[in-house]
């Protein structure tokens, strides 16, 4: 690769702090690839991504088919969109079209993804009988499960990571201008744009603002900090300050690409290799659960320290 196109390259990626092993060895330089291809025929990076919505959707219907080419063809329709899923923000950041549409229109993809699967899930195992009490079917209680993995185990995991990874962000980049976004701005853009001409514009915004929100309930120690940060030190954070947080920050940074793609992606294709799907119920609302906390825990005690450290009167550099 030329050293132009390695610049670039670097470019397109958040930043290695954040970024999974399988994706830099894979999906990212692949995506690279494609944001090259599709930059140079002014393909925009939403379609990319709107592409990316219906190769998930096609993988979850080839998954509820007990039929394992089926099965097989959906892993691959499901790599498909997740390499879409790069794609996409390289792209948009080697060509500087980001916009905020992209961004909520990239999260709304994985969770249409993931409707289909554990929509495949229940479909595949309601006649099923339940491992640990085999005179019984799953019947409506796999139905049960899914909806609460889904709806609020998996999003809850996703959007405590996605956050805990764009705080990094911001603490290696606030100097530069860096910003990530809070319900509080969220909530004002909403107020503020007229539903007249704007209407899909401010459902999406509804919806984000929720999400925001939501980050910010699950981690109110961190909250805490950014309220003490703001209140001596304004916008302008002292490099020490900085370095302190991204220092603690960095070993969690594992636990939130456990709760992403990849670590999914691997127990889906096992189980259904095994033919036992609800087993990724288990790895998500038991395994995954337990890095959750953890991670959790380990980043509101990193934030207790650091506004402690500021309330006793340490003064950052």
């Amino acid at each position: 690769m030329r050293e132009e196109d390695k610049k670039m390259y670097e470019a397109s990626i958040k930043s290695r702090d954040t970024e999974e092993f399988l994706d830099l060895w894979f999906y990212r330089p692949l995506g690279f690839s494609c944001a090259l291809f599709f930059r140079n025929r002014g393909v925009h990076p939403n379609i990319i991504t709107i592409i990316s919505i219906f190769l998930g959707a096609a993988a979850g219907i080839c998954f509820a088919q007990e039929n394992l080419r089926w099965n097989i063809l959906g892993i691959l329709l499901l790599m498909w969109a997740n390499l879409y899923d790069s794609t996409d923000g390289q792209l948009a950041r080697i060509t500087g079209q980001k916009t905020r549409w992209g961004r909520i229109l990239d999260g709304f993809a994985g969770d249409v993804w993931f409707f289909f699967i554990y929509a495949a899930i229940a479909v595949r195992t309601t006649f099923e009988p339940i491992p640990f009490a085999p005179e019984y079917e799953w019947g409506v209680l796999i139905w049960i499960l899914c909806s609460f993995a889904g709806f609020w185990v998996h999003g809850s995991q996703c959007q405590l990571a996605d956050y805990y990874r764009n705080v990094h962000l911001f603490f290696m980049n606030a100097r530069n201008g860096h910003e990530f976004d809070n319900s509080e701005t969220q909530r004002r853009i909403f107020n503020e744009t007229p539903w007249r001409g704007n209407f899909f514009w401010k459902i999406f915004l509804h919806f984000y603002v929720a999400y925001t929100e939501n980050q910010e309930r699950m981690s109110p120690k961190f909250q805490q900090l950014m309220a003490t940060i703001k209140k001596r030190y304004g916008n302008k954070l002292p490099q020490e300050l900085c370095e302190e947080f991204r220092t603690g920050s960095l070993p969690l940074m594992k636990y939130t690409n456990l709760l992403t793609f990849n670590s999914r992606f691997i127990m889906l294709w096992f189980t259904m290799l095994i033919g036992e799907l609800w087993f990724y119920l288990f790895f998500e609302l038991v395994i995954l659960m337990a890095f959750f906390l953890y991670m959790q825990y380990n980043h509101e005690q990193l934030s207790c320290r650091i506004t402690k450290k500021i309330e006793s009167g340490y003064e950052y550099r």
